[in-house]
């Protein structure tokens, strides 16, 4: 091609220049985790404090911050690993043009461009070969098959592929978005949320407190304001002020915004640890993922198996002289094939026997020999070293060969020759002896069966999906112990499957292991697993995998995979190790497990919250904390002790219906705080003032709280009761100290004070654990927890 035909297909854009972004841009991130109801909420309600000058009263305001920025900084990186997204990781191209060879950039590649591409080379675009010398490519990237394909004159070559022996002539026939690779890739950049249960039942539970908030929070400064005398009278004297920070304590004191906040930070948490172990968590919420996975779909090729051929297995047929040596020098050829290379690997400890004549390996013979000092050897497929005999040394040879094959292995047969060595030109010798069996096959990872079952035990149902041949498939998953160890897998082959999505339900539920799948295939097979109700994960390295692993609730990419699965999936196993993953679903598990323990603290604050600001508008009373009031009890109660009991180990299977087992035990809880909180401010109120009886309310507040985290905290260990014990120093000291009284609006208690929050305290111990030993239970349809002292007081 001359420089003015490339210079035309520029300008007519029949280059291979792809788009490069994704679908999310930086505006719709900050505006996505910015703008939300949640945030307009608390903005609303941090305004509205400021305005009244009461800074001390609206540094909950700090909780909007974190969060969006915790949202942004994730959601970011997730765009940026997408933008970096690209199948092609070849630098440059060979192209003839001007009829000379010349090194162009991937994208500066046009069509009908005539390619060169050789050994270890990477296709940059789609091309039908025009001239082929013994071309082999691996296509695992883009199918799933593990054997390299011959291609010979007028076959395609796709982009994304890889040569691994011979060489070709080719010329470009589709670039750029057209690419069988880029179509791909270009489905798989599509951006898309992951699905978490903690995030789902913490947004319901805003939208149904968002209902209410307004609504309450104006018949709430509007109590206030009536009873400071009215609106005009307050409007007059300035004592709306006071109506407004109550409104806002009542407003606030509704909505769980820790839960949120301690959400997110528990997600981030669990992704630094996991980076320790070389996993890689693309979107936070993904680490709750894979304690929820009841099927983990497996790709055989570099999940499994580490994507390598390898010498598994080297048979004697006949004790001849020489034989290993003579394989180790065919091996040794540095013009050999694929196969070659693969035996050089494994004889690299057998020294090769000295050449004195040979005969090249070509595709269109099968074979390859050697003369060495011991005699003639020859390489080659057994059915063509073999073909047409039936003699015992064959019939036994050919019969090994089945055997092996049986297991999708490779075998090539190594022979005596007699006679000398054989010519390219004539047809070999009948009487070749059948000396040795070289078996290849994939090398298995060796966590591979560990790893399996493990998930086996946690009652997590394994599918291997792969594009290579079923019978290798099932052989790989046999050896690896899908089923148990010793335990036989039948492979099913994909190119049976139907193609209605209620018949391929049924298929899929019946069988384990697939071999011959077509990357849509697999997509199909995930969407199959989750029309009944399974949550699915996906692994897999190759471009075949990307959108099965993009549409799985969990894509688990392996860290020498393409790109493309790496960019498309929630979580990268960095150093490619199958074993990682139980640690993996250990992190899962522990903010599952611990979010639901901590949750109920937020919700019983929710709870008692909405109590107290309907009670108090219905009895036109003062609100019984300031804003400030509510921090420091929530930060005692709540926030401090959530981040704690969120950290430890908990490796609780995953249950259903997180959000009614929180609720069972948060609601009644809350009723029951807020029920002693009206009864000890109503009683205190008239007889020692607003702000006495607020500073009791809260000291009453704290006290009862605490007694939920121990319940929360439970099994109790040193380390939790120390922490309770600390925090209940705090809030003394939080007393006792005159400065920090003073900015929490605090009062010593009297002594007749201190008798009513002391009462209060005791009745809403008892109280609250009457629930939880007995009401909870059945609220949550499981059976009522029985404990000893003993049991409460040590770990398990």
């Amino acid at each position: 091609m001359s420089a003015q035909e490339v210079a035309a297909r520029v300008r007519a854009g029949q280059t291979n220049r792809t788009t490069r972004s994704t679908s999310r841009s930086l505006t719709a991130i900050l505006r996505s985790n910015v703008f939300t109801l949640f945030n307009l909420i608390l903005a609303v309600a941090v305004t509205l404090v400021l305005l009244t000058g009461r800074w001390p009263d609206a540094v909950f305001g700090f909780v909007v911050v974190i969060n969006a920025a915790i949202g942004i900084v994730t959601e970011y990186r997730a765009k940026r690993t997408l933008d970096r997204l690209s199948i092609l990781t070849a630098p440059s191209a060979r192209v003839v043009r001007d009829g000379a060879e010349q090194q162009v950039a991937l994208d500066d590649v046009v069509q009908g461009d005539v390619l060169l591409v050789g050994t270890g080379d990477q296709v940059p675009a789609d091309a039908q070969v025009l001239e082929v010398t013994g071309l082999e490519v691996d296509e695992s990237m883009l199918t799933g098959e593990s054997r390299p394909v011959h291609k010979a004159v007028g076959d395609e070559v796709l982009s994304g592929s890889t040569v691994v022996a011979g060489a070709a002539v080719c010329r470009v026939v589709r670039v750029g978005e057209e690419g069988y690779a880029q179509r791909i890739t270009s489905e798989a950049k599509k951006f898309s949320v992951v699905r978490s249960e903690l995030r789902e039942g913490v947004n319901k539970i805003l939208k149904v407190v968002s209902f209410g908030i307004v609504p309450i929070s104006l018949l709430l400064f509007w109590s206030q304001l009536n009873y400071t005398g009215g609106v005009r009278a307050s409007i007059a004297d300035g004592t709306w002020r006071d109506g407004v920070v109550a409104a806002v304590a009542g407003v606030v004191g509704m909505i769980p915004e820790g839960l949120v906040l301690l959400t997110s930070l528990n997600f981030a948490i669990a992704a630094t640890l996991l980076a320790r172990q070389k996993v890689l968590v693309q979107e936070l919420p993904a680490v709750e993922i894979l304690a929820r996975v009841d099927v983990l779909c497996l790709d055989k090729t570099g999940t499994l198996t580490d994507g390598h051929v390898a010498l598994t297995a080297l048979r004697p047929l006949a004790p001849v002289e020489g034989a290993r040596e003579a394989l180790a020098a065919l091996a040794a050829d540095p013009d050999g094939n694929a196969t070659s290379r693969v035996l050089a690997e494994g004889l690299a400890d057998t020294p090769p026997a000295a050449v004195t004549g040979s005969v090249p390996f070509s595709s269109a013979r099968k074979w390859s020999a050697v003369l060495t000092g011991a005699g003639a050897f020859v390489l080659g497929a057994p059915e063509i070293l073999l073909a047409g005999r039936t003699d015992g040394p064959a019939t036994t040879a050919l019969a090994e060969v089945g055997e092996a094959a049986g297991t999708g292995a490779r075998v090539v047969l190594l022979a005596h020759a007699p006679r000398g060595l054989p010519t390219a030109e004539a047809p070999l010798p009948p009487d070749l002896a059948p000396a040795l069996l070289a078996v290849l096959g994939e090398r298995v990872r060796p966590d591979a069966a560990q790893t399996l079952e493990y998930f086996r035990r946690q009652g997590t149902r394994a599918k291997v999906i792969s594009g290579d041949n079923p019978v290798t498939v099932a052989a790989i998953a046999t050896s690896v112990g899908l089923h148990g160890e010793g335990v036989r897998v039948e492979g099913f082959d994909a190119r049976e499957l139907p193609t209605d999505p209620d018949e391929l339900a049924v298929v899929v539920a019946a069988h384990d292991v697939y071999g011959r799948v077509t990357p849509e295939q697999k997509r199909a097979i995930v969407h199959a697993l989750q029309s009944r109700g399974h949550v699915v994960g996906m692994t897999g390295d190759g471009v075949n995998d990307a959108l099965a692993l993009k549409d799985a609730d969990l894509g688990i990419a392996m860290g020498n995979g393409a790109p493309a699965t790496k960019a498309v999936a929630r979580v990268v196993l960095v150093d490619g190790r199958f074993a990682t993953l139980p640690g993996v679903l250990g992190q899962g598990r522990r903010v599952m497990a611990n979010m639901e323990r901590v949750a109920s603290l937020f919700l019983a604050k929710t709870t008692y919250a909405a109590i107290l600001a309907v009670s108090v508008v219905l009895l036109v009373w003062p609100y019984p904390f300031l804003p400030r009031h509510m921090t420091l009890a929530g930060s005692l109660t709540i926030g401090i002790p959530a981040f704690f009991l969120a950290l430890p180990p908990n490796d609780r299977r995953y249950l259903a219906g997180f959000l009614r087992r929180v609720l069972s035990f948060a609601v009644p809880a809350g009723v029951v705080i807020g029920a002693v909180i009206l009864a000890v401010y109503g009683y205190l109120r008239p007889l020692v003032g607003t702000d006495d009886a607020r500073s009791a309310a809260t000291l009453v507040l704290v006290g009862v709280s605490l007694w939920i985290v121990g319940i929360q905290a439970r099994p109790l260990n040193g380390w939790k009761v120390a922490l309770v014990a600390a925090l209940a120093a705090c809030a003394g000291l939080a007393v006792a100290i005159p400065w920090v009284r003073d900015f929490f609006a605090l009062q010593v208690p009297t002594a007749q004070e201190a008798v009513v929050i002391t009462v209060g305290v005791l009745v809403g111990w008892v109280a609250i654990e009457a629930v939880y030993r007995l009401l909870t239970p059945l609220l949550a349809g499981r059976p009522a927890p029985v404990r000893s002292a003993a049991d409460i007081l040590t770990s398990r």
